[in-house]
């Protein structure tokens, strides 16, 4: 196969443009016989005559022709490839595989990929879904290059694995049925519902974040029933089966459901962004921790 250099392409290339051996040679600072020498190894790299003479003066032979068209499509992809590059550079080009806990990729995530689909088109961003701790494996094992989890369930920051982003600290509010006796106010202490039936998962992050806050106020929470999904969990609700912590940035809604926010000391859930550690600098992953921040500070 023929090897073809890129820099004595460029040459017979100008000569074609500029039309004399000394015009190409002030045109890319390089002396006559240079390029004389340079279009000489190129015609016995290619095998075929590239230059004839002309009287005093020399001319592209039809096989110089035919090497300049394809030349002209392998510089064409190379603009392509610099282009892209300096994308890249900027953060605006390549791919990030993000895993997300359930109601972050409505809340943080479409929004940063909308964002960024407009700031940075040619940045390719892969959701995964995945459950807070599910996330880091994700993370720890190469499967994704950004992971979205709760701060309770993540890593301490002083893990030298990973560099936790702080996104948002998200409050949370009780659900109850409509005719519920507290439904009218704006705002309940959570002790006040110590003797009601509560709908929480039976383990996972949200059966923890139930109970940690109950305990907080006072109380440990009676487990009526167990369930992870949102919607199964207002349909309980609306039902007046018990009610439910649900965190704000959770858009779920049902019929015969009020959110009532919670007075005094409120609980929060707080959503952090992780990458492997030193994976920070790099301009995409950064670009979309930005986005992600945009997103969280909207919320």
């Amino acid at each position: 196969m023929t090897e073809w250099d890129i820099k004595k392409l460029q040459i017979l290339r100008t000569l074609s443009e500029r039309g004399t051996v000394t015009a190409t040679a002030g045109a890319l600072l390089m002396t006559p016989s240079a390029v004389s020498q340079q279009l000489a190894n190129l015609a016995k790299q290619v095998g075929v005559p590239l230059l004839e003479a002309q009287g005093r003066r020399v001319r592209l032979t039809g096989a110089a022709h035919l090497v300049l068209r394809h030349a002209d499509a392998v510089f064409a992809q190379l603009e392509c490839a610099d282009a892209e590059l300096a994308g890249y550079v900027r953060g605006e080009a390549g791919e990030v595989r993000i895993g997300a806990f359930s109601t972050a990729v409505p809340a943080l995530v479409v929004p940063a990929v909308r964002q960024l689909r407009e700031e940075a088109p040619g940045l390719e961003v892969r959701v995964r879904e995945a459950e807070a701790a599910e996330a880091y494996e994700l993370l720890s094992g190469g499967d994704v290059d950004l992971a979205l989890s709760l701060a309770a369930h993540a890593p301490t920051a002083r893990d030298p694995k990973f560099t936790r982003v702080p996104l948002l600290a998200d409050p949370l509010d009780v659900a109850l049925p409509e005719d519920h006796r507290l439904a009218g106010r704006r705002s309940v202490r959570l002790a006040e519902l110590s003797g009601e039936a509560w709908i929480f998962g039976g383990s996972g992050p949200w059966s923890q974040i139930t109970t940690a806050a109950c305990e907080a106020a006072g109380f440990v929470p009676e487990q009526a029933h167990s369930a992870a999904g949102w919607t199964a969990i207002l349909a309980m609700v609306s039902a007046g089966m018990g009610v439910a912590l649900v965190p704000r940035m959770a858009a779920s809604t049902a019929d015969g459901v009020v959110r009532v926010s919670i007075g005094g000391d409120q609980p929060r859930r707080h959503v952090v962004a992780a990458v492997r550690k030193g994976a920070e600098s790099r301009p995409a992953l950064a670009r979309v921790i930005e986005a992600l921040k945009e997103a969280a500070h909207r919320e």
